[in-house]
This record gives C-alpha cells, sequence and structure tokens, in this order.
C-alpha cells in the first residue's frame, strides 16, 4: 500500500517521524510532503532517510527548477494521510485555498484522504474549526479523531494528535474494510462498554476500573467488517478510531440501560462488554458531602435495571445477543447460568484471576460458552485479536442457526 503522508507546522510534527517508521516497517511505501512551517519542527532529511524517499517541500527542486509534479503524486497513493494537520490547514482544504504543495496535491488526489489534527485545546473546540472538520467530512475525507491529553500550552484536553500506533492501527482496519470480505455488511451492531460511575454528590461516586478497551476493540472489528456500529459507552476517555463508529456517551447504569434498549430493536447483534454498576445510592446529595469529626457514614443502594436481562427477554429471533461474564470463581459454572438466564447466544467469559486479563490491560483470556453448549477456551492475547476471535464466533453461530 502506497502512503502519500502530508505534514502541516505543528509541535506534534516530531510525531509523523514515528509515523513513518512504524508505515515502512508494516509495508507500507511511504512518500512526504512538508509545509514550510513544517520543517521548522522536523527536518525533511529525517523524513527521507526514514521513508527511503525523497521529501517534497515545494512546487520546484533544486536551482534547475525541476517540477515537482502534485498531481502524480496523488495518483500515485492508494491513501494521503494529513497528520498533523493543523487548524491552518483544515480551514484551508475545507475552502479550497492552494497556497502550497500539500495543498494542491490534497485538491488533486484521486484518492481516500484521511487527516489527524493536531491543536490546543481551544482552537480544537472552536466554532470554526468544528465547522471546518464537518465540512471536510461532507467532502468524503476521514478524520481520525483527536486525543485527549496534555497539551504543548500546558492545558489538559482534546487536541493532541493520535499517537502513530493509533493512526497505524486506523489504517490496518481501514485496509481490513476495504476487503472484499465484509462478514458483516449490512448488519447493524449495537454495543456497550467501559464503566458506570453512579453519583453519591456532585464529587464522589460509586465506578469500576472497567477502561472501555474490549468493547472499542470488537466496534472497530465490526466496523472494519462491513458493519454499521453504534457503542453506548459509559465515562472513558478512549474512543473509537473509526469516525464511522457512532458513540453515546453515558454515565449511569439507568442512562446506559436507556440508551441501549432503544437502539436494540433495530439492531441485528448486540454485544454487552460494559462493566454495569449493579447497585446504586436510593439518594444523591445535591451538595458535596461534609465529614464531620468521629462520624462515618452509610449508602442505602438499590439494585440498578439488567440491560442484559431485559435486552434477552425482548430479543428477535432474527438477533444475537452476546454478554460478558467477569468471573473470580466458579467462572465456567457461573457463565453458564447467566447464559440460560439472560437468553443469550453466547457469553464471553474472563477471570482477574488470569494474569493479563480484565480490566485496563492491553491483552484478556477468554472463553466461549454458546447456547449448543461449545465451550472453547483462548490463550492470552491482545484485546484486538480476542475481538477477532468473537466476531468468527458470532458468523460461525450465526451460519450454524441459519
Amino acid at each position: 500500500m502506497k502512503v502519500l503522508l502530508g505534514i502541516c507546522g505543528s509541535i506534534a510534527a516530531y510525531k509523523s517521524a514515528m509515523l513513518v517508521r512504524l508505515l515502512v516497517k508494516e509495508g507500507y511505501e511511504v512518500k512526504v510532503i512538508m509545509t514550510d512551517d513544517a520543517c521548522e519542527f522536523i527536518t525533511p532529511l529525517t523524513l527521507s532517510t526514514l521513508s527511503k524517499n525523497a521529501v517534497v517541500t515545494s512546487f520546484t527542486t533544486g536551482k534547475g527548477g525541476l517540477w515537482n509534479n502534485h498531481v502524480e503524486l496523488g495518483l500515485w497513493a492508494d491513501c494521503m494521510l494529513i497528520a498533523p494537520a493543523s487548524a491552518n490547514t483544515l480551514a484551508k482544504m475545507a475552502n479550497g485555498i492552494c497556497d502550497n504543495v500539500l495543498l494542491a496535491t490534497y485538491l488533486s488526489a484521486k484518492c481516500p484522504v484521511m487527516i489527524a489534527p493536531a491543536m490546543d485545546l481551544d482552537m480544537w473546540k472552536h466554532p470554526s474549526t468544528q465547522s471546518n472538520i464537518e465540512r471536510l467530512k461532507s467532502f468524503g475525507n476521514t478524520i481520525i479523531d483527536v486525543e485527549d491529553g496534555e497539551l504543548a500550552s500546558g492545558l489538559v484536553g482534546k487536541g493532541r494528535m493520535a499517537e502513530p500506533e493509533n493512526i497505524l492501527d486506523f489504517l490496518r482496519q481501514r485496509a481490513a474494510r476495504s476487503d472484499e470480505r465484509k462478514h458483516f455488511a449490512g448488519k447493524r451492531f449495537v454495543l456497550t462498554a467501559g464503566p458506570t460511575f453512579e453519583p453519591i454528590d456532585p464529587v464522589r461516586f460509586i465506578g469500576n476500573r472497567s477502561s472501555g478497551k474490549m468493547g472499542i476493540a470488537i466496534a472497530e472489528a465490526a466496523y472494519a467488517a462491513g458493519a454499521e456500529v453504534t457503542i453506548v459507552l459509559g465515562p472513558t476517555n478512549r474512543r473509537p478510531v473509526f469516525a464511522g463508529i457512532e458513540v453515546i456517551s453515558v454515565m449511569t447504569a439507568e442512562e446506559m440501560f436507556q440508551e441501549t434498549t432503544k437502539r436494540f430493536p433495530a439492531a441485528d447483534v448486540g454485544i454487552l462488554t460494559a462493566a454495569v454498576a449493579d447497585f446504586t445510592p436510593m439518594t444523591k446529595a445535591d451538595q458535596k458531602i461534609k465529614k464531620k469529626k468521629g462520624e462515618g457514614m452509610s449508602l442505602e443502594l438499590g439494585r440498578t435495571k439488567d440491560i442484559l436481562k431485559h435486552l434477552g427477554e425482548h430479543k428477535q429471533a432474527h438477533q444475537k445477543l452476546v454478554g460478558f461474564a467477569l468471573e473470580t470463581q466458579n467462572g465456567i459454572e457461573n457463565a453458564q447460568k447467566k447464559l440460560i438466564k439472560k437468553n443469550l447466544d453466547f457469553i464471553v467469559l474472563n477471570s482477574l484471576a488470569d494474569k493479563g486479563a480484565g480490566f485496563q490491560h492491553d491483552t484478556n483470556k477468554i472463553t466461549i460458552l454458546d447456547k449448543h453448549n461449545n465451550i472453547k477456551k483462548f490463550e492470552l492475547k491482545s484485546k484486538k485479536l480476542v475481538a477477532s476471535d468473537i466476531l468468527d464466533h458470532l458468523e460461525h453461530l450465526w451460519t450454524q442457526d441459519a
């Protein structure tokens, strides 16, 4: 695959060296175009060395005025990736302004264009930037969402360019989605992921350590296989890499119940990975509860609504429903009971007793139990590969039930 990488003037340009290195290591052929401002942050020599191709920085090269044909560059590429894309370049792209070789190449490119913005928090939030983003999407460009974290200004929030590893994952899955074997083309998936936070007062809450990584990995794999995907996501700073995945952000178990049950009737598949609180405080204080000397604190807890059970009770014949069970003991026995009680097609069991499995990890070790009494155990592997195993079993089950 041939990748044409455009680099704009941004402190995030330093990440482009690692991005080029990862792309080349993955087997991509890479050519780089830089704006003048980008050359202030990282040198063309660095990028030409890593990419093993000359870097284009202007319309001509050398004293002889040799033309760098931007049209040919656009035709050469299988995809154009602009990373980092500054607010200035986004604005120019959205309005057809062409005052450098990168923009000229963008305007003449026939290949898919992917854009990884990078800027400060307030610049990213500004209505003009968001308007430009929406306009670029309407042109058919793909936006690789910014990430949350510390920014060059010292502020903390959204605006960081996606990490090179995440951009590489995006390209991998984009390639998988363009594969002719779109196993789930035309299917609608609804997933839940992450924790829920049950408020005690405006400051404190009852929660858990779920990161949402497993559910997001499944959402990305399903989307890559052609599915239309919605993920109801609890409070986590993680997001799917694909802009085409609909993300519904929620906080509490009740919010997750409402959003999931509203969307499931129109879905073909429900996969519920979220670590939903079983209990919530019966009363929530409007103001921060102050501690009093010598006094403890008691909470009266009530049960939350069982999302998985509700969906199982209302599941139609054509729908598939998948649940998760995180156990610390008697895993198989407890998972089998849950499989039957919740009317699931299959359940994914993982255990906190297995090293590298469960909350926060990038890996997981699962066992799948299905309604046909099949039990399949898997070794510890990355959550991205676990997601593929889960979708493979779903596809197998669909064929078996046909």
